[in-house]
């Protein structure tokens, strides 16, 4: 028995960066984090269910967490998954605004 997985659990959050909105007007890719366990085929679905486009690609990677430092207590920033979806030729997304 598999449980039905929620497109919204898959989706965490946008990330917004200059190198990710340049590759959003330029190659016409957006970028999220996602949950740990997301495969490309759930962040797929979830985008096409979500937004109603269709994703040519999907590119997801582990990046690590960030060691951190306050005085002497020293730690680290948890890492996190995050994809990288193509989307087919014209279409864009509605959170993303031009200008």
């Amino acid at each position: 028995m598999s449980a039905t997985i929620n497109h919204y659990d898959v989706i965490r959050q946008p990330v917004v960066t200059e190198k990710s909105y340049a590759a959003t007007g330029l190659a016409n890719q957006y970028t999220f984090r996602v949950a740990r366990n997301a495969t490309k085929k759930q962040v797929k679905e979830a985008i096409e269910a979500i937004f109603d486009v269709n994703v040519e690609k999907v590119q997801i990677m582990n990046m690590p967490g960030k060691p951190k430092r306050r005085g002497f207590h020293i730690g680290s920033r948890a890492g996190y998954r995050k994809a990288i979806v193509r989307l087919a030729e014209g279409q864009t997304l509605e959170m993303v605004e031009e200008g």
